[in-house]
């Protein structure tokens, strides 16, 4: 009876950590989060230059793989949509992308700071660095500034 109920107690043990392994690892080959690196991409419904374009990105779009084929990844955006684009045209780089209309970026990290610009949904920036909720961005067009880390993905 001891021995049984010490097994018992192990075997959740066991369970729960295999599940949180799991867990931990299908979420992690998932959330690999890269940036577009050439000035701009074609996106293609397929792994291959054979495949039909469905549209352009822009440097610094942030992307998350879903899975790899070859030299061509597969990926998901900031609206869920996704595609295929070569390895070649990405990179590490921190990026983010607005998520609403006309998202202030300040100069400084906080509201009581100068709106120097403002950006449309869909607009992809270089991460500079952050400093709280605060994300330091840069356009490739080399405007600078802050903006809260709410107003993007």
């Amino acid at each position: 009876m001891r021995f049984t109920r010490r097994l018992t107690r192990y075997s959740w043990l066991i369970v729960a950590l295999l599940s949180m392994a799991l867990f931990f690892s299908a979420g992690t080959a998932w959330a690999e989060r890269l940036s577009i690196s050439t000035d701009s991409a074609n996106v293609r419904t397929g792994p291959g230059t054979n495949y039909p374009m469905l549209w352009q990105v822009e440097q610094f779009t942030p992307i998350d793989v879903v899975s790899r084929q070859g030299e061509w990844i597969y990926f998901k955006d900031f609206e869920g949509t996704r595609g295929w684009i070569h390895k070649s045209l990405v990179g590490s780089v921190k990026s983010v992308i607005t998520v609403k209309d006309m998202c202030n970026v300040r100069s400084g990290p906080g509201t009581e700071k100068d709106v120097l610009f403002q950006a449309e949904r869909g607009v992809p920036f270089k991460v500079l660095g952050k400093k709280g909720t605060w994300v330091q961005i840069q356009h490739v067009d080399g405007d600078k500034g802050w903006i809260i880390d709410s107003l993007v993905w």
